[in-house]
C-alpha cells in the first residue's frame, strides 16, 4: 500500500497517581502517537513512550525522527527497510512500526497477531506492578484474579526494600509469579545484599538491579544464590541479548517495543531468547496508552514462549487514547478483536493532550 502521510503527535497523559521508581517519581506520561494514513484512506495508529534514561529518546527527538523518516516511507512493503537506513531512534521507529501493522491489518482484514505469525495462545497472564507499600492493593488485585506481581525496589536501602518485599511475598503466598524490579537503582554490592535478604521468600527473579551498561556487575549478582536475574534497560538490540547470555548476566528479561524498534523487533527478541533458553517478559513503559498496550497484547499472543507474563501500563492513566477498554478479565488479557490492532482511537481528544 502507498503511504500518504505519517504524522507525529506529542502528548502528555495524566497519571492517576504518581509512580515512584529508582530513577524518580513519574506523575505524567510524555508519549508520541504516530498517525499513518494510506493512499486508500486507511489510518493506522502507533505509540511510543519517551524514555531518556532507557532509550535516550525524548518526545522532541522522537517527533524529529518521525518527521525525518516520514518522507522516506512511501510504501508499507518497504517501509521497514527504509527505517533501518537511519540508525538508532528505536522508540520513534516503534511508533511507526505499530502504525504500519495496524494499517496493514486493517487493509487485509486481519488482526495484527496474524501478521506476526499467528496466535500461539488465546490469552496471557498480566503482571501487576506494586510500586509502594501496597499490601492493600496486592490483596485487592489477587482477589480480582491476578496471579503475577512485580514489586518495584531500588528506591530505598536494600534492607528496607527487602523487608517490604518479604511482607508482600507473605501476602501473595501461593500466586504463580512474584518478581522485583530495581530499575538500575543499586550498586553491585547493594543488589547482592538484597538478593541474600529475600532468598527463599518466593521472588522468582530480580530485574535490572544495576546500571544498564554493567554486564559484569549483572553477572556478579547472578552468581549469588538461586534467584534469576533479568535484563531490561541493558537491552537495546539483539546483540545485547547475546552479550548478557554469553556473560551469564541474565536468565531472561523484559522486552519492550521502544527498545527493539517495534513489533518485528519484539518478536525477533523473543525468538532469540527462546533459542538461548532465556525467559521472556513483554512490557510497556510507564505509562503507555491503550494503543501501545493493544500492540503489546497482539505480540504476546504471537511470541513463541511467554514465561514471565505481560506488563501493561495504560491503567495508570486518568484518560486513555482509545474509546474502549482492553479485554482484561481475572488478571488475564486477550488481544482486542477486529482488524489491525482492534482499537478505536479518540482522535479528536488527542488535541486535549497535545504537547506544545
Amino acid at each position: 500500500m502507498k503511504i500518504r502521510r505519517i504524522t507525529a503527535i506529542p502528548v502528555r497523559l495524566r497519571m492517576r497517581r504518581p509512580v515512584t521508581l529508582a530513577s524518580g517519581v513519574v506523575s505524567a506520561a510524555d508519549n508520541v502517537i504516530a498517525r499513518l494514513e494510506t493512499a486508500d484512506g486507511i489510518v493506522g495508529w502507533g505509540e511510543a513512550a519517551s524514555a531518556p534514561t532507557m532509550t535516550g529518546e525524548t518526545v522532541a527527538s522522537m517527533v524529529r525522527a518521525i518527521e525525518e523518516l516520514a518522507p522516506r516511507l512511501t510504501d508499507t512493503e518497504d517501509a521497514h527497510a527504509a527505517m533501518h537506513a537511519m540508525p538508532g531512534n528505536q522508540g520513534a521507529k516503534a511508533a511507526i512500526d505499530i502504525a504500519l501493522h495496524d494499517a496493514m491489518g486493517k487493509a487485509s482484514a486481519k488482526p495484527v497477531y496474524e501478521l506476526l505469525g499467528g496466535a500461539k495462545r488465546q490469552s496471557v497472564a498480566l503482571l501487576w506492578t506494586l510500586a509502594a507499600d501496597d499490601i492493600a492493593q496486592a490483596r485487592e488485585k489477587r482477589a480480582e484474579g491476578y496471579r503475577a506481581f512485580k514489586i518495584k525496589v531500588g528506591i530505598d536501602a536494600p534492607e528496607a526494600d527487602a523487608e517490604r518485599t518479604i511482607a508482600l511475598c507473605r501476602e501473595l503466598q501461593g500466586v504463580e509469579l512474584i518478581c522485583a524490579d530495581a530499575n538500575q537503582g543499586w550498586t553491585v554490592e547493594e543488589a547482592i545484599r538484597y538478593v541474600r535478604a529475600v532468598e527463599g521468600h518466593g521472588v522468582a527473579f530480580l530485574e535490572q538491579p544495576v546500571a544498564a551498561g554493567d554486564i559484569d556487575g549483572m553477572a556478579r549478582v547472578a552468581a549469588v544464590g538461586h534467584m534469576a536475574i533479568a535484563f531490561d534497560e541493558g537491552i537495546h538490540d539483539l546483540a545485547d541479548i547475546r552479550r548478557h547470555h554469553e556473560a551469564r548476566a541474565a536468565a531472561g528479561g523484559s522486552l519492550k517495543a521502544i527498545k527493539l524498534g517495534g513489533l518485528r523487533g519484539l518478536l525477533a527478541g523473543a525468538e532469540l531468547c527462546g533459542s538461548l533458553g532465556m525467559r521472556v517478559n513483554l512490557a510497556c513503559k510507564i505509562a503507555e496508552s491503550g494503543i501501545a498496550a493493544a500492540a503489546l497484547l497482539h505480540a504476546a499472543l504471537a511470541v513463541p514462549a511467554l514465561d514471565w507474563a505481560v506488563s501493561l501500563t495504560s491503567h495508570h492513566l486518568v484518560d486513555d487514547t482509545t474509546a474502549t477498554s482492553l479485554p482484561i478479565t481475572g488478571g488475564r488479557a486477550a488481544a482486542p478483536t477486529g482488524a489491525g490492532l482492534g482499537i478505536e482511537v479518540r482522535e479528536r481528544d488527542l488535541e486535549r493532550y497535545r504537547l506544545t
